[in-house]
């Protein structure tokens, strides 16, 4: 296995074991890196001297015994999204005033907090409004499986760094799958979890921080550092104590829904559907009980949440002199347009859908007690793509297995489940009821380990 294939939390027992340093680790990270980037584009802001020179530090500190925090040495990206102070936040559009941050996000703290080496920025989409990895300020960043393909989004730049094993720990955001999406198109492990569970900064319903990892034990690991309690937001959970590590389970006797129709929109490829009804099998032969389960979304619920958030958008675009909004990735500027016909009463119905998500996913686990679906209906679309469907006026049909549950706050995560016969990754998705976020965590790593994790990632073209 390539020392860039190495998890952290591999690359972190090789420090301890005085087997590896962080300076030697670096040293063939930034080659790889700089290989890759001039493909895929994933990164923003890369600071190869700042890296070299806080990996010498890590080195010393290690070899002295004395490791400053549970992240020492481990280099982390977080999506430019997420702030760090004295930085600029892009929001991936030309039209952004480039102001530096005047404090570092939660996640970005707790990172700094536990010494890991936070390398990079990643790339997102316009205003973080699309699945896909086209952005007027940072250009178009491209799937390591298939370089025609796109990593989907919004945490774009985070999936393709992922596959393409930039380092092994990047930070993404998801408000209705922008996490898990990437992860399932380019073969990482995506964690959403409980709202409020990782702290974020701006805050917003449905919305979350989470890994990207290329392990369910990096996801853990990680979560052991950004699910520490921050004041600035306000759906924060309290403090707890979760053994995050703690990730054997027994799934005997556990009640799992298998969820393969979304409801609405797109049909799910089959491929898709095999490798979901593969994962189930694994559980049962395990001894849990399969239960099939109908959709929680509905037509009414997809577009209601459309038209509101066209209207959130068309809020930010008016503000905009008319020839700034020609500026802005044309999809978006087409799809938030409708929002100002929308009357106030159009946008409040919209909301509204987010609470009988709320009530329809809070339902859905009475009679189970964890559930697993696709993670995305499609395995691939092009790279210049906005979204999966490409129409402004249907942006969201790819969004059926992933949306309700960050409007449900439950915690969801997507893992690789396969490939298809072209050699692209297929996601699994299991959900698990608020609150139990190390129950998703457990049942993940139980499947991984059944499947086995990806070992062969993509390699940078010649």
């Amino acid at each position: 296995m390539s020392l860039m294939d190495w998890s952290a939390t591999r690359l972190l027992a090789g420090y301890r074991q005085g087997r590896l340093s962080p300076t030697e680790y670096v040293d063939t990270l930034i080659p790889h890196i700089e290989r890759w980037e001039p493909h895929i584009n994933a990164l923003y802001e890369f600071d190869d001297k700042t890296l070299r020179r806080d990996a010498e530090a890590a080195t010393r500190r290690w070899q002295r015994g004395e490791p400053a925090g549970p992240l020492e040495g481990v280099p982390v990206t977080l999506k430019e999204l997420i702030a760090i102070k004295g930085r600029v936040i892009p929001q991936g559009t030309v039209v952004t005033d480039l102001v530096p941050a005047a404090e570092d996000a939660p996640p970005t703290a707790r990172l700094r907090e536990d010494s890991a080496m936070i390398m990079a920025r990643t790339t997102c989409p316009d205003f973080g409004m699309l699945s896909s990895g086209v952005s007027s300020f940072h250009g178009t960043t491209r799937n390591p499986w298939r370089l025609i393909n796109n990593p989907g989004g919004s945490s774009s730049g985070a999936g393709a760094a992922g596959a393409a094993r930039l380092g092994p720990l990047h930070v993404g955001t998801d408000i209705g799958g922008s996490v898990r999406l990437p992860a399932a198109w380019c073969g990482l492990v995506g964690f959403k979890p409980t709202l409020g569970r990782i702290p974020i900064d701006p805050w917003y319903p449905g919305r979350c921080a989470g890994p990207m990892t290329g392990c369910v034990e990096d996801a853990a690991l990680l979560m052991a550092s950004l699910a520490r309690t921050d004041r600035r937001d306000a759906t924060r959970l309290p403090p707890s104590d979760i053994d995050w590590q703690a990730l054997d389970v027994d799934v005997r006797g556990l009640r799992l829904g298998v969820m393969l129709d979304a409801g609405c929109g797109m049909a799910v490829e089959s491929p898709i559907l095999e490798a979901v009804e593969s994962a189930a099998a694994l559980f049962e032969r395990a001894g849990a009980e399969l239960v099939p389960m109908v959709p929680v979304m509905t037509r009414q619920m997809l577009d209601g949440l459309d038209n509101f958030w066209r209207a959130r958008q068309w809020k930010a675009l008016s503000g905009l002199q008319a020839a700034q909004r020609e500026r802005v990735f044309p999809l978006i500027t087409q799809w938030a347009a409708r929002g100002a016909e929308l009357s106030a009463v159009d946008a409040v119905a919209g909301f509204e859908q987010s609470l009988a998500m709320q009530r329809a996913t809070a339902t859905a686990f009475d009679g189970v007690d964890a559930i697993i679906s696709p993670t995305t209906p499609n395995i691939a679309f092009p790279a210049d793509y906005g979204h999966p469907s490409n129409d402004p006026e249907h942006p969201f049909e790819h969004l059926g297995f992933t949306l309700p549950w960050n409007m449900g706050e439950q915690p969801a995560i997507s893992l690789n489940g396969g490939f298809s016969r072209d050699g692209l990754p297929l996601g699994v998705q299991i959900i698990a009821p608020r609150f139990a976020d190390r129950l998703a965590l457990q049942l993940a790593y139980r499947l991984e380990s059944e499947l086995g994790p990806v070992t062969r990632w993509p390699q940078p073209p010649a």
